[in-house]
This record gives C-alpha cells, sequence and structure tokens, in this order.
C-alpha cells in the first residue's frame, strides 16, 4: 500500500449521502486526483492518504483511498488555503489572507488557543473573534465525531445532523444509549441506531432494541397519516424489521402500556396502539367538539331572513338557498362544518355570515392553517386573516425545546365567533390546540372541501367530522353562473365526480397539450415557463405561473423539473452566487420553499425594521436575495416582507419551488397552472390529487402529456386509508348524549 501527502486543493466530487469523493490534491507541486469515501474533508486540509494507484478508462492515473487521517496544515501556503475554504464561518479569502500576513504559521494556533488576538486583524473585532473561535472548536469536534460515526457507516450527513443535536457529547450518548438516535433526530431511524448498537455488541433480543423498534414502527404510521397502529400490523412489521415472533412484539407492547409509554384501545373488533400525544389529540378534538356543540348559546337578537333580504338587495348578490342554510346554522350553532368545492359559494358564504356576526357587535377572527391559505382569506374578505400558530400565539418555555401554544383551555381566544378556511390541511394535533383555545360560548365555523387531499399530518379530521355527523354540516353543491363559465371549475367538478374533463375547447381557461414522451412534456413545460405564458399573459413567471407535479422523481418529477427550469429562468453566471446542497444549486434569484415547520427560525420585517417575529413554516416560498459564504448563510425574503437567514447547515429545511408537488400546494392559490400527466406510481395518480391540483389555479390550467393517464386518474379513485379514530369517538359520544 502506498501513502501520499498534500493538500487539499479542490473537491471535485462529493456525494453527501455516502461520502465517496473525487478530490486533487497537491502534493510535492503536483495535482494527484484522489478517489474514496472520506467521511469529512474539506479544501484547503493537509492529509496522509494510504491506498493504491490505479488507471481509470476514462480519467487516467488516480490514487484509490482505503485509509487517511487529516495534518494540521504548517506551510504558509497551506494555512491560508484552508482558512479561506468557507469551512470555518467569518472567514473567507480576504480574512484569511490577512490573518496569515500577520500571524504566519502560528495562525491556527493563535485561532485555538489565543482567540482574544484575533482582533489584531483589520476587520475583525471582538464578537466576530469570537464567533470564529466558536467555529473552529465546531468544526475541530465534528470532524473528530464524524471519523468516529464512520466505523459505523455513518454517513456525513447524518453525522453532521448527529452533532448538531448532541454536540461535544456525541460519543458520550452513543457509547451510552445509541437508541437515542431513533428518538431524537428526525431522518436518523431504528436502522440506523440499531446498526450501530449491534456493532458495539447489544444482543438481538435486547428489550430496548425491541421496544425502541416498536415505536420506530408506530412513528412510521404516524409519519404516513395515521393516528394509530392496529396491533397486528404493528406486531408484524415489528417482528419483520428485528427477525424475531410477533409473541416477542405483542410482551413488549403490553409492558410499554403498563409503563405508560404508549396506549391500547380497543375499536370495534380492532385493537389500536396509540402514541400518547396522538391519543390524547384524538380523543380530545371528539370531546370538546361535543363540548362546543352541546353548550347553550346566548341567542341573538336577529331576524336572519329579513337581514340576508338586506343584504342582498344592498351588495347585489342572490344567495343559494344552502348558502342561505350555512348562515342560519352559523347563527344558532356553537359548532358549523360548511364544506364544497370550488366555484360553490364558500367566500360569500363567509362573508355574509361575518357581515351579519358584526352587524350584532360580535368580534370575528379569522384563520387558516397556513401564511399563503391565510392570505388568500385575507383578500377574499377584506378581513384580517391569522396562520392559526400565530391566532394560537404559538411561543417557547425556558427552554428552546418547550413549545407551546400561549391560547389554551386557561388563556382562550377573546371573540364571538372564530372562522377558519382550508380545514382539511389541519392534521389532529393543530386541531387539538385550536379547540383548547375556543372558549364556550363562541361560535367555531370550520370550511373546507373534504374531496382536497388530506393534511400531512396525521389524521383525517375534516373527513371524520363530516362523516361522522355528529355536529350540524352544510353542504354547498351548487356551482354559480359565473363560475359555470371556468372550464377550471367544471372540469373539477367533472372529475371529483368521476367524469372525463372538456379538453377540446379553445379559448377557455383550461388547456391540454398531447404530448406522449417525458422528455418531450419536461420540454414542452420549460418553453411554455420561459416565453408562451409570459409573453401570452403578459407577466413573468415568478408573479404568475407554478409548475405542479404529483411526484418529486423521474424525468417529469420536480427534482428534475426544478432544475430545467433553473435553467432558463435563473442560470448561473460569473457575478451570481450560488451554493451547492445535495441535488440542488441554490443560486440568488432562486424561487425556494421551506420544508419542514420551524418555529425557531427568526425573521426581521425589510418593510418595517422595527417589525421581527418567529417561526418559518412547511410550505412557504421565497426568493433567495443573497449567499455569502463567509457567514455561510443564505438569505431568503418571504411575501415581499420577512427576511430570513439560514445557516448553511439548514438548507435541508429548503428546495427550489419553480416546481412544487401537489401536496405542497395545497392552501395557495397561483394565477396559472401546469403540470404534467405521464406516468407514475398509482398511489400517486389519484382523482383527488388531480382534482386538488385543479382547485389550486385561479386564472388558467395546462395540462401537458397523455390524455390516458388523465383517465387512468380519474378512474384511480383509491384513497389511501387513514387510521383515525375520531370518526367514530364522535360517533360513540354523540349516541350518549
Amino acid at each position: 500500500m502506498d501513502e501520499i501527502q498534500g493538500t487539499i486543493y479542490d473537491v471535485v466530487f462529493r456525494n453527501e449521502q455516502n461520502g465517496y469523493s473525487v478530490v486533487e490534491l497537491e502534493s510535492e507541486k503536483k495535482l494527484i486526483t484522489v478517489v474514496g469515501y472520506f467521511a469529512y474533508v474539506n479544501i484547503g486540509e493537509t492529509v496522509k492518504i494510504h491506498g493504491t494507484w490505479v488507471q481509470h478508462p476514462d480519467y487516467g492515473k488516480q490514487f484509490k483511498m482505503e485509509a487517511y487521517n487529516t495534518v494540521t496544515p504548517s506551510t504558509l501556503y497551506g494555512i491560508e488555503k484552508y482558512l479561506a475554504s468557507g469551512l470555518i464561518a467569518g472567514i473567507g479569502p480576504h480574512t484569511a489572507k490577512k490573518m496569515v500576513e500577520k500571524f504566519g504559521v502560528d495562525t491556527l494556533d493563535i485561532i485555538q488557543y489565543n482567540p482574544d488576538r484575533l482582533s489584531e486583524v483589520e476587520g475583525i473585532g471582538e464578537k466576530k473573534a469570537a464567533k470564529i473561535f466558536e467555529a473552529f472548536q465546531e468544526q475541530k469536534e465534528l470532524k473528530d465525531i464524524m471519523m468516529f460515526l464512520e466505523q459505523y457507516d455513518i454517513s456525513p450527513t447524518y453525522a453532521v445532523k448527529i452533532f448538531k443535536a448532541y454536540g461535544e457529547n456525541t460519543i458520550a450518548v452513543l457509547k451510552e444509549n445509541p437508541y437515542k438516535l431513533a428518538d431524537d433526530i428526525a431522518g436518523v431511524g431504528f436502522k440506523m441506531s440499531d446498526q450501530i448498537a449491534l456493532s458495539m455488541g447489544i444482543p438481538l433480543d435486547s428489550e430496548y432494541r425491541i421496544s425502541s423498534a416498536t415505536r420506530y414502527c408506530l412513528n412510521w404510521f404516524h409519519g404516513n397519516g395515521h393516528t394509530y397502529a392496529p396491533q397486528e400490523e404493528l406486531c408484524r412489521i415489528t417482528a419483520e424489521l428485528l427477525g424475531v415472533d410477533e409473541e416477542i412484539i405483542q410482551e413488549n407492547i403490553i409492558k410499554l402500556f403498563i409503563n405508560k409509554n404508549l396506549v391500547l384501545e380497543n375499536l370495534g373488533d380492532m385493537r389500536a396502539v396509540y402514541s400518547s400525544s396522538f391519543y390524547k389529540a384524538e380523543s380530545g378534538v371528539a370531546r370538546r367538539l361535543l363540548q362546543l356543540r352541546m353548550y347553550s348559546l346566548s341567542k341573538l337578537n336577529v331576524d336572519v331572513d329579513e337581514e340576508l333580504q338586506k343584504l342582498e338587495h344592498s351588495q347585489g348578490i342572490t344567495l343559494a338557498d344552502n348558502q342561505k342554510s350555512a348562515v342560519r346554522e352559523a347563527m344558532k350553532n356553537g359548532v358549523l362544518v360548511i364544506t364544497g368545492g370550488p366555484g360553490t359559494g364558500k367566500t360569500t358564504t363567509i362573508k355574509t355570515i361575518i357581515d351579519l356576526f358584526e352587524r350584532k357587535g360580535m368580534s370575528v377572527l379569522l384563520a387558516a392553517p397556513t401564511g399563503r391559505a391565510a392570505k388568500r382569506m385575507q383578500e377574499a374578505t377584506g378581513k384580517e386573516a391569522k396562520t392559526l400558530h400565530r391566532l394560537l400565539e404559538f411561543g417557547f418555555g425556558e427552554s428552546d425545546e418547550e413549545m407551546f401554544f400561549q391560547k389554551n383551555e386557561d388563556s382562550p381566544l377573546e371573540c364571538g365567533a372564530i372562522i377558519v378556511d382550508e380545514v382539511s390541511m389541519i392534521d389532529i394535533i393543530l386541531m387539538n390546540n385550536l379547540l383548547k383555545a375556543v372558549a364556550e360560548g363562541t361560535r367555531l365555523i370550520l370550511v373546507g372541501d373534504m374531496d382536497q387531499l388530506p393534511s400531512v399530518g396525521p389524521g383525517n379530521v375534516l373527513r371524520d367530522i363530516i362523516e361522522s355527523e355528529a355536529v350540524p354540516i352544510v353542504r354547498l353543491n351548487e356551482i354559480f353562473r359565473q363560475a359555470q363559465e371556468s372550464l377550471i371549475v367544471v372540469n373539477a367538478h367533472r372529475i371529483n365526480h368521476g367524469e372525463e374533463p372538456i379538453l377540446d375547447q379553445k379559448q377557455k381557461d383550461f388547456f391540454f397539450m398531447h404530448k406522449e414522451e417525458q422528455q418531450d412534456i419536461v420540454s414542452t413545460i420549460v418553453e411554455l415557463c420561459r416565453e408562451r405564458l409570459p409573453k401570452y399573459y403578459k407577466t413573468t413567471f415568478m408573479e404568475g405561473i407554478q409548475v405542479l407535479s404529483p411526484m418529486k422523481k423521474g424525468p417529469c418529477g420536480i427534482i428534475n423539473l426544478n432544475n430545467e427550469l433553473q435553467k432558463i429562468l435563473n442560470p448561473e453566471a460569473p457575478d451570481k452566487k450560488e451554493k451547492q446542497f445535495r441535488e440542488f444549486t441554490f443560486r440568488v434569484g432562486d424561487k425556494v420553499m421551506q420544508i419542514k415547520n420551524n418555529y425557531k427560525m427568526k425573521w426581521q420585517s425589510i418593510v418595517d425594521f422595527e417589525k421581527e417575529g418567529e417561526g418559518i413554516f412547511n410550505g412557504d416560498i421565497g426568493v433567495i436575495i443573497n449567499i455569502d459564504s463567509d457567514e455561510q448563510i443564505i438569505e431568503v425574503v418571504y411575501d415581499n416582507e420577512k427576511l430570513v437567514k439560514y445557516d448553511f447547515a439548514l438548507l435541508d429545511e429548503l428546495e427550489l419551488a419553480y416546481a412544487l408537488t401537489v401536496h405542497k400546494s395545497q392552501g395557495s392559490e397561483f394565477p396559472i397552472l401546469v403540470m404534467p400527466v405521464t406516468f407514475g406510481p398509482k398511489m400517486l395518480l389519484t382523482r383527488n390529487l388531480l382534482y386538488t391540483a385543479l382547485t389550486r389555479a385561479k386564472q388558467t390550467v395546462v395540462l401537458v402529456g397523455g390524455e390516458k393517464y388523465v383517465h387512468q386518474m380519474i378512474v384511480n379513485n383509491h384513497i389511501t386509508q387513514r387510521y383515525s379514530g375520531l370518526k367514530t369517538r364522535l360517533i360513540k359520544m354523540a349516541e350518549m348524549l
């Protein structure tokens, strides 16, 4: 085995999932191509590498790495290149040069052992010196931990996540209890923690291993939208995972139940296994809905029919019978559900209810699950609408990990009525927190379309409430004349009823472009977005056009579509800063989406500099305005107001948003919608997904693909079953009243 030593000149390629890298090593004034699995490597680092020379048929002579270790750079050139690599936050090429000019070969020792002296360098104050020291220490610790985790085949991406969770205590925590990973870190599941544990000699039939696997499998059910797991299914899946008998799993579930680590309950002929949080939430929603329904309200001194006549006359509108029924029910009930598809008058009904409530001196609060849905509601009604998190005053306790809603049963919302839109998007946890904050005597009106895709989080809240018939429900099913003129609305309803859409009409708002090959579909979508649609509708892509897709992967999935659209809508340029991250290149000017709820993310208003807040949520769309490699941050502006600074370590919370999945588009409305219809997984190509997509368009829909796939989606009326006990609970409780 040969040995070479040198400085990493460039990282040509790196797979962040497994660490496989192609690097150029500068050794004795020559550049050597080195390939292999590096746990941790950065430009400027000095490394000693053991391996063998090989001849690649295309790329020539290479050094294949078998093992390596890092060496502290000792030359002025090596130290400067190491610091200039962007590895340490606060140090870029310019600062690195000045530091080396000042301290020479002692630069790294100064950073580590005497960081106060860094302020001797022009442009470095006390705060920046402290920041550089902290970043240097963190990188040193991270390197040690990544090398430790490499022996257990933990990828660099997950190694960084583990380090972020446990910091300098990482190795101690893992040696004591490797299964903590599955409980504490998103994306690091049981299999990875089990891999470490077994390498450390933990036996296959360890009770702790079985308990961890059971919780992991139960969380898998939650992650797929279920509030519980049927015990038989949970036992079978867990036993298959571990390679043990199902009886062992059943015994362990009983122990977990006795120790109050989970909840068991009979639902009909089936025994359900709940995590305690979802059991409490589901029980709380059922109980509170019926309490609000049964509460004796103070009567409103109003002749509803007379008031409706006045309103119709003054506003020049004519309400349908079921709209009037919705208004009457809202006046006399503590809880009301209003459901209906596009064009059925939900917004007009809401505005009418608000108007009558306010005439009686009642204060009305409006809310929706997401910022975009709340903004739509506000624009439609002319009244302030908040996200549910803002309405419920989401905050933190004494520690950053303690998150809670400040509005609850002890501090309820003060108002006469609450109207919530897009309820199909609300999961069981959020609904429970909302209901806790609704005081008895407050009227609650839930508005939504149960034929939309269900919430991303666990539960089937709106559908369960409607199907239980435990609270008053008004179905708006009449399409108004103006809406009937929209082929988007007409086709949405046709699809929802299992009928073929109208595809052959010209000069309408619904277009179908026939393309068979997936690459032709992609090329057509790119051309539509680059020139044809912006030119015809006198808009820009960023202002008026959104591409949706049923899937993530494949030529017509959002990953490829985002890359292709980025090339023509925001191409690379010498003066345009960018940051490579996994399969994406983030670039100044890019349209991006937050894909996780981050309640602690701080934002600053660029409109009112005194205004600031916390919380950026799953589905928020913004634009990158700056990338600072020295500070290792990306700056994104949301809603043309909120400026957020992302540390590079948080980039897994961002995705390009030129193309979105239909699921991610819920709660939004786009002037012009473009979507491929082509081959894909049957579980994704469903009727309610196509229906949901069409209802996101305000002005124009363009489908590109094959008619047979439209037909297949309409025929595929499969709605993935969600294990939820809310409907059963509501029916049982209502029968007892």
